[in-house]
């Protein structure tokens, strides 16, 4: 990473990230790389964390994985709410054991919090329970609407990189604006690097990446997807705050309700894919650090390995 001091801070070599946005070749490259180099990939997509959600995630299949050890898929429960604090700990051992045994990690995903807690000196905020079991109640009875207009006038930049549906995220950022008395944004520190570390992003034309967000999408459907979140209902899914709110899975549920057809159901996970993906882009375009590819060039192996070094 290109921050402008001396690196690296902690022990090994370099960490190769592999980021983008959804359905951009991610996956396909992080196998590509790690065969070459004997690396070793630690997933750094929130929510292929969760057990059982496979088909909605794109979650690769263990033949997919070619052989390419792969850590930090499976860890949680779907009645688990994501804490960024716990994954940043699991994925930091994971890359210390990686470097540990000589070989390179590889962090693969599209989650930008996720991966900025890794990579950087990230310190999180405390919590308060009387808070957040108050914000909790307030948005089970009222929905993420009344809150997030709370949070974009006390926050607007915060409001900015937060979908107005994630209610879980604009509970924790209205929690910390009420510990602090700042800005929830001023909690979250200037980058200073955790790793020395290499990244590179993997990015695709906007036609063609909606284009292939509609066949995953199918895929997804034709996969096997009802059958999937049928299971996942029956181990919970609807009481996770995190893991009923994945596109797809909510559109799926509903499905299986009767509330939505899988027409509505389909095309409703489409357009939140699609405003999700232009979220990730705009994320990771912030970081000057990031080198970015084309997904659909032939060369893109090559490149990669070269901007790798």
């Amino acid at each position: 990473m290109s921050y402008g001091w001396s690196v690296p801070l902690r022990p090994g070599s370099r960490v190769v990230t592999v980021v983008g946005p959804t359905a951009a070749g991610k996956s396909a490259l992080s196998i590509a790389l790690a065969q070459e180099w004997g690396g070793e990939v630690v997933n750094a997509d929130s929510m292929q964390l969760y057990r059982g959600m496979d088909v909605g995630t794109a979650k690769l299949t263990p033949a997919e994985r070619a052989g390419v050890p792969h850590h930090l898929l499976d860890i949680w429960d779907v009645t688990v709410t994501a804490a960024v604090a716990e994954y940043q700990a699991l994925a930091r051992a994971a890359i210390d054991d990686i470097f540990a045994r000589g070989r390179v990690p590889l962090l693969v995903g599209g989650s930008g919090l996720y991966l900025r807690a890794v990579l950087e000196e990230f310190e999180f905020p405390g919590t308060d329970p009387v808070i957040r079991a108050r914000l909790e109640a307030e948005l089970a009875e009222t929905g993420p609407a009344p809150l997030f207009a709370r949070l974009r006038e006390r926050d607007p930049v915060a409001a900015e990189k937060i979908l107005p549906s994630n209610g879980r995220r604009i509970v924790r950022a209205l929690e910390v604006i009420e510990l602090t008395g700042l800005p929830f944004t001023a909690a979250l520190p200037d980058p200073k690097p955790y790793y020395d570390a290499v990244q590179i992003g993997v990015e695709r034309d906007v036609a063609e990446l909606d284009e292939r967000i509609a066949q995953r999408v199918d895929l997804m459907w034709a996969g096997g997807l009802l059958d999937e979140v049928r299971a996942l209902d029956a181990a919970g899914i609807r009481d996770g705050r995190t893991a009923s709110r994945a596109l797809g899975y909510q559109q799926a549920l509903a499905e299986l309700d009767g509330t939505m057809t899988e027409a509505v159901a389909k095309d409703d996970t489409v357009r939140g894919t699609r405003r999700f993906v232009r979220r990730q882009r705009s994320w990771f375009r912030r970081d000057p650090s990031i080198t970015w590819l084309d997904g659909a060039a032939p060369t893109l192996l090559a490149d990669a390995l070269a901007i790798a070094g």
